[in-house]
């Protein structure tokens, strides 16, 4: 599950505003500003999906372990690639 910490850095990386994301992923501003809030506002999964495949669509990889969780952009599908 992403979190709202991953979700804010993605945006970041790929320069866009909550206004973007929340076109580009088909839902409301008014729930991405929830699921970015970190008062575990409640949101329907379906919404924490659609912004998580949007935002991985441009790039974005989500990283997590045990440990900590991150994002990392991905430049074109090159990076993609199976080496072998």
């Amino acid at each position: 599950m992403i979190i709202a910490r991953q979700i804010r850095a993605a945006r970041a990386l790929l320069g866009w505003t909550q206004e973007t994301l929340a076109e580009k992923a088909l839902v409301s501003l008014t729930a991405l500003k929830r699921l970015e809030s970190e008062n575990d506002l409640r949101v329907f999964e379906t919404t924490r999906d659609q912004v998580r495949r949007a935002l991985e669509a441009n790039g974005i990889v989500f990283l997590t372990s045990d440990q900590s969780e991150g994002v990392m952009l991905v430049h074109g599908k090159a990076a993609f690639r199976d080496p072998s």
